[in-house]
């Protein structure tokens, strides 16, 4: 109740928007009464509950700059199938998201990813060339990586063999299904090519946790080498989910995106 109490202004709202498939996307909108808007995408298997996409959210409200988490299709609330790989539609996903938004006479302040959700933002910017100020967070560089670790040595002659293979977690329940294709999506995607595609007047924040043990610090490294207009941030002894390091991560990117919007104010006025 506390933190109600001292900021009585934001209200929290559900909005549903559509996407180009037909899929309804359900977030939630934190309502500062601001012009700009901040997008919040999570990462794989996850939700716009995640503990980093609620504490971003309300550092942003904190600084009276609305935010929208919202989950991809197949994940959270959202309608759909969840799926592996899928990086274009969910880039797909926060265009259905921007154009809803702007629309409603929102300008956008910047859209943010963690893990795979950064990803995508990046692909997003390259792409479409409407936002000017991206923040990857923990985003993985070479998507061939990381599936070995994860799956181990035979996944892919299974997927070959099968044309899918059935993920389980640890009590033997099937957790989700990767396809061949959905797997083929993932390994076709490149994201060293799509950063030579963004805009050098788009602002890039990588930040990345020193400690990571699902994407290495040297990802970060290699968009710091090839994006135009970037800045980096490592996040000295933090792990993935920045689990000790949430104030840290969300200072960061309240100041980064607080300094983007006054550039922005000060080139329009």
């Amino acid at each position: 109740m506390a933190q109600a109490a001292q900021n009585p202004v934001v209200q929290q709202q559900k909005v549903v928007v559509p996407n180009k498939y037909g899929e309804k996307l359900v977030g939630l909108l934190h309502d500062t009464g601001s012009a700009e808007i901040v997008i919040l995408c999570h990462g794989f298997r996850s939700n716009k509950e995640d503990t980093t996409m609620v504490n971003l959210a309300v550092a942003l409200e904190k600084e009276g700059i609305s935010a929208f988490r919202f989950d991809f299709a197949g994940n959270g609330e959202s309608e759909g199938t969840f799926e592996y790989g899928n990086y274009k539609k969910e880039a797909d996903d926060i265009r259905a998201v921007i154009e809803h938004f702007s629309g409603a006479n929102r300008k956008i302040g910047g859209i943010l990813g963690h893990s795979k959700g950064g990803g995508v933002v990046l692909l997003y910017a390259s792409k479409y060339h409407d936002v000017r100020t991206v923040v990857n967070v923990s985003g993985r560089y070479d998507l061939k990586k990381g599936i070995v670790e994860r799956f181990g040595e035979e996944f892919m002659e299974k997927l070959k063999k099968k044309g899918y293979v059935d993920v389980k977690d640890e009590n033997g329940n099937v957790s989700y299904r990767v396809t061949y294709e959905s797997m083929m999506d993932r390994l076709n995607t490149d994201m060293h090519a799509a950063c030579l595609e963004i805009d050098k007047e788009c602002r890039v924040l990588t930040i990345h946790g020193s400690s990571d043990e699902i994407i290495p610090v040297e990802d970060a490294l290699e968009f710091a080498k090839i994006i135009p207009n970037h800045k980096l941030h490592v996040v000295e002894g933090a792990d993935h989910c920045y689990t000790s390091h949430q104030a840290e991560l969300a200072s960061t990117v309240v100041d980064f995106i607080k300094a983007a919007l006054g550039q922005d104010k000060a080139a329009s006025s």
